[in-house]
């Protein structure tokens, strides 16, 4: 997209990004996966699209609180038992782009000891990028 040259200076394109969000959830067909929940990590960019450089005022009502969306995150991934990661990074992505202003969506979940030399994880990115 091209943007006229007084619009250049004013506005950018934001993503929004949460990295590292390590938590338990209960994920997984395994027995010992079934048994309780494990360690995984999300990672997630949320991309909001052209935005003001500044936003109107500071005020943090009028803008993505990160806040919310790493709760959000974690209330998904912890609200019940899910058999497949394929399962949960669907359901999590779509929850995200139900966001106010966010175009799309780029989410990463790994489960960090289901082996002993790796971590497994999935990506899935959806919306506008």
């Amino acid at each position: 997209m091209s943007l006229p040259p007084a619009t250049q200076h004013k506005i950018g394109r934001q993503v929004l990004a949460l990295t590292g969000l390590r938590f338990h959830a209960n994920l997984g067909i395994l027995e010992h996966e079934r048994q309780g929940p494990q360690p995984i990590q999300v990672d997630a960019e949320l991309n909001q699209g052209w935005q003001p450089l500044q936003p109107h005022d500071d005020d943090i009502r009028h803008v993505l609180d990160y806040r919310k969306v790493r709760q959000i995150i974690i209330d998904e991934c912890t609200a019940e038992h899910v058999n497949l990661l394929e399962t949960l990074i669907g359901k999590l992505a779509s929850r995200l782009m139900q966001l106010p202003g966010v175009i799309g969506v780029r989410v990463r979940i790994a489960k960090l000891e289901i082996f002993d030399d790796c971590e497994v994880a999935i990506r899935m990115e959806c919306g506008q990028w």
